[in-house]
């Protein structure tokens, strides 16, 4: 008797999808916020199921942010805060008041930039469920830590692409603070 080899779907094996995480958020029946993070930015998508595919519903990346002037890095806790307020703006404009976090398979943890970018979303006016104790502090987004950081550092090879473009890090607490004004006053 020949033994049958059972191939599991493409996704699986790759390692992009777990298809257990993924059948209980769409048992929830709400829109998908759906954040993924790489080494230069963060990717956010908000996605409603579909039989023929997700269908996306609206997105954002940090990158956008410097359409709008943000001239420091885009993979931080500020941008990725501030392009979850971006992207909770434009949600609300497409009528989405509601959706549930899919992080993917990355293991969120408390303070990092995924719950940052929630954090930008809910600070939007949008209705996701998640505690406040994973967000990370006002002092973290706003970017003090990165300021004080800046300043103690002797290392020249750190902040070098801050360096070429003449930016200075020290004022990135206040041009937080500008651009979270910026977005919040934006129509869409």
């Amino acid at each position: 008797m020949k033994k049958t080899k059972i191939v599991t779907y493409r996704r699986k094996r790759e390692g992009r999808t777990n298809y257990k995480k993924r059948l209980l958020l769409l048992q929830s029946r709400t829109p998908r916020l759906i954040i993924r993070k790489t080494n230069k930015q963060i990717l956010l998508q908000i996605a409603e199921y579909s039989p023929n595919g997700d269908k996306i519903i609206c997105g954002t990346n940090s990158d956008a942010l410097k359409k709008i002037g943000w001239n420091y890095a885009c993979n931080n806790l500020p941008a990725c805060y501030l392009a979850g307020l971006l992207l909770g703006k434009k949600a609300l404009a497409k009528k989405v008041k509601a959706a549930i976090l899919d992080a993917g398979l990355q293991t969120p943890v408390a303070g990092s930039r995924i719950y940052a970018a929630l954090k930008g979303v809910i600070d939007a006016g949008m209705s996701i469920p998640a505690s406040e104790e994973v967000f990370p502090s006002e002092e973290r987004l706003s970017g003090k830590d990165i300021a004080s950081f800046f300043d103690s550092n002797k290392n020249p090879a750190q902040f070098s692409g801050s360096r070429k473009k003449d930016v200075d890090i020290r004022k990135i607490t206040q041009d937080f603070g500008t651009f979270k004004k910026k977005i919040i006053s934006e129509k869409l």
